[in-house]
């Protein structure tokens, strides 16, 4: 394999990487932190963020999509990182002979930065989906 594929493939693994971050940090926002608030008895501080950023009201009355599309970029972004992209490097070699690469360098970016975002999204999905019905439960 040639340079310009193995920097496509970098690129590739990159761009999901940060879409899923961005999908993450998104339903981190419009979902979990206001729950998280209003918990914690802090529901002025919602009622302030919702009058200053209106657009989260709109990703909450899409939670499901929001959840959906984040789940699946981040798990395509998984499928791309630890599946797709080390079976295109073991026939690809880096022109750089450097003992920690560009190439080397940009996966463990990548990889950190998927983590972060499959981190941010448990925290959401916690938060949003299954704390709810768990206080309740333990209410009683």
């Amino acid at each position: 394999m040639n340079t310009a594929t193995t920097h496509n493939t970098t690129c590739r693994s990159a761009v999901l990487s940060y879409f899923s971050l961005f999908t993450s940090v998104s339903t981190l926002l419009c979902c979990a932190v206001p729950s998280l608030l209003v918990l914690l008895g802090l529901g002025a501080s919602v009622a302030s963020m919702l009058a200053f950023t209106p657009w989260l009201v709109v990703l909450s009355r899409h939670k499901a999509w929001t959840f959906s599309i984040s789940g699946t970029l981040i798990g395509l972004s998984f499928l791309n990182s630890y599946y797709l992209v080390p079976r295109l490097k073991g026939r690809a070699t880096c022109d750089v002979d450097d003992e920690r690469s560009a190439c080397q360098d940009a996966s463990r970016a990548s990889k950190i930065l998927l983590w972060v975002s499959a981190g941010i999204y448990a925290v959401g999905f916690f938060v949003a989906y299954a704390l709810g019905p768990l206080l309740t439960r333990l209410d009683r």
